[in-house]
């Protein structure tokens, strides 16, 4: 296929997939962008903060069964590429998908790909107003930080002759035994940039015309980051 006729394409949002999939399986989902926070008023007239996901379509670009691959899972493409960012293998192995590229791709497990094909547009039905969600995405990464900031850790005096000691972290070892520093102490270090899940967040409201789903709370990660949303699975009974 030409760079030509990849163009003519339909792309991921369009309308070459048949139909809407529902992924089944605990720990499949959808994925979306973090769009940022707002707030609602409920019907008792209580203010909810609440965090906007864009539902930005998924589409299904490969599909692995136990016969073949020994497992069952989906892979998900979402946030199209123009043609010219990408690569001859990349639109050789999204050809089937109707887009030449995406710039995000991750494989989701379920349970069954019976019905699922390449090209197959991932919907939110399996999640309506009111559940929990369990809400997954990537951390602002904030570089390299002290204690105090990284693990808020109280620090050392402000006053009474104390010197260059107001933000340092104190003992952190023994003397002669063990003569070490034990591994996994709360040090400075690299913060952030790393995966966070926030468990058990209500849905307040899945907005299918406009593509938005409204979770109670905050999530991690910047503004436009990719978050993934799936079933709750510590809910109380």
């Amino acid at each position: 296929m030409s760079d030509q006729e990849i163009n003519n394409t339909t792309t991921a949002a369009g309308a070459s997939a048949s139909s809407d999939v529902v992924l089944s399986g605990m720990r499949s989902g959808i994925f979306g962008l973090k769009s940022g926070m707002t707030q609602i008023f409920n019907q008792a007239g209580d203010m909810v903060p609440v965090t906007v996901i864009d539902l930005t379509p998924g589409v299904v670009t490969q599909v692995k069964s136990t016969e073949r691959n020994g497992y069952n899972a989906v892979q998900i493409g979402m946030l199209p590429k123009k043609v010219q960012r990408t690569t001859k293998a990349e639109r050789g192995h999204f050809k089937k998908s109707g887009s030449p590229g995406f710039y995000h791709v991750q494989e989701l497990r379920v349970d069954s790909v019976s019905g699922i094909t390449e090209g197959a547009i991932i919907s939110p039905d399996f999640v309506k107003e009111g559940d929990l969600v369990d809400v997954t995405a990537t951390s602002k990464g904030k570089g390299f930080q002290g204690g105090m900031k990284r693990f808020n850790m109280s620090g050392g005096p402000k006053s009474h002759g104390a010197s260059l000691s107001h933000r340092s972290l104190g003992s952190i070892g023994n003397r002669a035994d063990p003569a070490k520093c034990f591994k996994n102490k709360k040090m400075p270090g690299q913060m952030g940039q790393e995966q966070v899940t926030m468990q058990n967040l209500r849905v307040v409201s899945v907005d299918r015309e406009n593509n938005l789903m409204l979770v109670k709370g905050s999530i991690p990660g910047p503004k436009n980051g990719v978050v993934l949303v799936r079933k709750a699975v510590k809910t109380a009974g």
